[in-house]
């Protein structure tokens, strides 16, 4: 399509990154860059734990409706990927080593933390490491932001000189928020201990604003103390409205759970004489059990273990539909992501402009989706090396592949090559220790012996339609209740699951004389 076509659909799509970028759109409404020379998204991470998937995928989601904004304007954009790494570490991750020797440095900045890995100069800079591996490995076009930098360096002092200027009006904005007793405590900036290094939070009063004094209490003694060039960071929601004014931050989405401090910072930010970001709040990741996905917790799946069984694209994927529904996130979605991913991407090319916008692939390839077919799907290659056993190696399921596609070769289908090796791991590690065979029972005896004969009876290269054919025909007449306790039995007898793909595809590929070697094991269980 063309940017002309590209650009008059995207105007009226529904899709929720475009929709995104028009709100974003509207917030220069003369179509010209603003004075800083380009619109500014950004995404924030806490480095208190290690990156997790939710972490990642809010980059992507941003990139997303960066993407879009590019299709709608011809304004440049950055992208800037902040850490909060100047935060003092209120507790120990769960899952990390050294426990004992991080509970030593609570409350310390977490660029002064040794790492508990002793890979990095901090735990900080460790994890800061990890979420640009991350960044990195899918290409995303970002640039990494310090807090402890911008604070060190000085680049944050104008900021914190108006904090301290009006400090008592975002007292006003917080203060109604908080609960009795922490609003005796409470203060919008965290001066860092000279005696211990600690993130304090104690009560401030501004002696000098102009040039940034403020005096506190630390371990019995009255100190007075600069907070500019690093020597105290801004508590959390008056933080993220000062970055938002000091940076003039254009976009930023966040989680559900941080609806209220959207709120409570967009106000902070005007009483600053900024304008808060444009951006929505997304549902949160669950693990399997329902609980939210935690940092310190780990639970969830790690990037590198949804990697390990699925690729890339299927993450993207899942990442992109309906982001304000919760959703869990476990080793049981990847099947299903993969398989949706291609069935998206297979109707992609026949489908009009319009359709084509709203469909997940032009968003997770930027409108770029490559034209590589899949022949068989992802849930078929689980049900072929289901069959073979956990010790199956890639060069056995191409040679059953051959069975299927006439044309197939690694070299011909390089994605599907890849599959295979999603589809042997995930084998290896979650289905192969679950399957069991049963032994036929009933009338399901006498279906698998017609199903056998009518195998034998079939020509060289029979096609997967015909052999479909056959089983439906099976199931139809040989005295079952409904047609699907004809497949569960297939399932269960032949395949030692609950569940399983379309036979006909199955044996197709398996091959006949193969499949009826199954059948032939099951009768005689």
């Amino acid at each position: 399509m063309t940017t002309t076509e590209l650009r008059a659909a995207a105007l009226v799509s529904k899709a929720w990154p475009y929709e995104e970028a028009r709100k974003l759109l509207k917030r220069y409404p003369d179509g010209k860059a603003p004075d800083k020379g380009f619109v500014l998204f950004e995404t924030g991470y806490g480095p208190s734990g290690l990156p997790h998937i939710g972490t990642f995928n809010e980059v992507l989601r941003t990139t997303m409706v960066r993407n879009a904004f590019h299709a709608l304007s011809d304004i440049p954009t950055r992208l800037l990927a902040f850490s909060d790494d100047m935060d003092g570490l209120r507790k120990v991750p769960d899952n990390v080593p050294n426990q004992a020797m991080l509970a030593e440095h609570l409350g310390k900045p977490l660029t002064r933390i040794p790492d508990p890995f002793g890979k990095f100069d901090s735990f900080a800079a460790h994890n800061n490491a990890m979420l640009r591996e991350f960044l990195d490995r899918f290409g995303f076009d970002y640039e990494f932001a310090s807090s402890t930098e911008y604070y060190a360096s000085g680049r944050f002092d104008p900021i914190l000189r108006t904090v301290l200027e009006r400090y008592d009006a975002i007292l006003d904005v917080m203060l109604p928020t908080l609960r009795a007793e922490r609003r005796a405590t409470y203060s919008p900036v965290l001066p860092v201990s000279p005696k211990s290094g600690v993130v304090l939070q104690v009560p401030v009063t501004v002696v000098d604003a102009a040039n940034g004094i403020v005096r506190f209490e630390d371990e019995g003694e009255t100190i007075e103390q600069s907070v500019f060039a690093g020597h105290a960071k801004l508590q959390w929601k008056v933080d993220w409205a000062a970055r938002w004014v000091a940076l003039d931050v254009d976009y930023e989405m966040s989680g559900k759970d941080l609806i209220d401090s959207t709120i409570q910072s967009g106000k902070i930010a005007r009483v600053l004489g900024g304008k808060p970001p444009e951006g929505f709040n997304y549902e949160m990741f669950l693990d399997e059990h329902g609980e939210k996905i935690s940092k310190s917790k780990g639970n969830g799946l790690s990037l590198e273990q949804w990697l390990t069984y699925g690729p890339e694209e299927s993450l993207a994927f899942f990442a992109y539909r309906e982001p304000k529904k919760a959703k869990q996130l476990h080793m049981g979605v990847i099947p299903r992501a993969v398989d949706e991913y291609w069935q998206f991407r297979g109707n992609y090319p026949g489908q009009p402009t319009e359709q084509r916008l709203g469909n997940p692939v032009h968003h997770i390839h930027d409108g770029k989706v490559p034209a590589e077919p899949l022949p068989v799907t992802f849930g078929l290659l689980l049900n072929l090396v289901g069959v073979m056993g956990a010790d199956a190696t890639r060069e056995q399921v191409w040679g059953y592949l051959g069975n299927y596609v006439s044309d197939a070769s690694p070299e011909r289908y390089p994605d599907l090559d890849k599959l295979i090796g999603h589809a042997l791991a995930y084998n290896r590690d979650f289905i192969a220790p679950t399957l069991k065979r049963r032994k036929p029972e009933g009338v399901e005896v006498a279906a698998l012996q017609r199903l056998d004969r009518e195998l034998a009876a079939l020509p060289a290269g029979a096609k997967a339609e015909d052999i479909q054919n056959i089983v439906y025909a099976i199931g139809n007449e040989g005295g079952f209740d409904q047609l699907r306790d004809w497949f569960k039995a297939l399932y269960e007898t032949l395949l030692g699951s609950s569940q399983g793909p379309r036979m006909g595809s199955f044996i197709a590929l398996y091959g006949v004389e193969n499949t009826r070697r199954l059948i032939a094991e099951a009768l005689a269980a």
